[in-house]
């Protein structure tokens, strides 16, 4: 897997050479999908029960797709947090290589099983990330290894988060993320990989990568 980098002030791009197989919660063109382009884009914050009218995020982030002229699909998340916030952190072993990218901030932190903020079944709700976290790795993953990997990464983030002693202001339990997360997973054509769990090299490995890059991201002084 190669690819191109771009950070700036306002959006975090990723533009692969060949396109990849990539499993996201994005907002645009999320799910199993077939990417050549992975965005996380900054934007005003519009949270804390305000019901503000803007422009529908998938439109947000198309608009910036086309704009860019970035062709081919493109996987799309929005965040509230300071792209001087985003940091990548990469490991390596045995021929499989795993790079992790966050952007952060925890102003809605919640713990998993907090009361909604939204009480009704498909309320609208503005789903702008606040951990917004991507994958990628040159390593081939099944689609049940996808799905594992997001496991994975949602586990280190919260371990990081109990130790940085974040809190809900929800239920002043330790968080276990934020209320609005997003997380995308990219994988290559090289070694085959089976299982990312907790008893295989690949998930230390993306662990510790997930946790290092959460840890730095929200050590930034923002």
């Amino acid at each position: 897997m190669k690819f191109d980098v771009e950070v700036n002030e306002q959006f975090l791009h990723v533009s692969f050479d060949s396109p990849v197989r990539m499993l996201s919660s994005a907002i645009l063109n999320g799910g199993i999908q077939i990417a050549d382009h992975f965005l996380n884009t900054k934007v005003d914050a519009n949270f804390l029960g305000e019901k503000t009218d803007f422009e529908a995020p998938a439109l947000t982030l198309k608009r910036i797709v086309d704009s860019e002229k970035w062709d081919g699909n493109c996987a799309g998340m929005m965040t509230a947090a300071l792209m001087k916030s985003f940091r990548r952190v990469k490991l390596e072993e045995q021929g499989v290589w795993i790079e992790v990218f966050v952007t952060s901030g925890v102003s809605n932190a919640r713990r998993a099983g907090d009361k909604a903020d939204y009480q009704f079944m498909n309320e609208a709700c503005d789903k702008i990330g606040t951990i917004n976290i991507l994958l990628l790795t040159n390593a081939n993953l099944s689609d049940a290894s996808l799905v594992e990997c997001v496991m994975m990464i949602a586990e280190a983030k919260a371990a990081c988060l109990q130790d940085l002693n974040v809190l809900s202001p929800v239920s002043n339990l330790l968080a276990t993320g934020t209320g609005t997360d997003s997380t995308a997973v990219a994988c290559g054509n090289g070694p085959e990989i089976q299982y990312c769990g907790k008893h295989v090299l690949f998930g230390e490995l993306l662990a510790k990568a997930t946790y290092q890059a959460v840890n730095e991201s929200l050590s930034v002084d923002k």
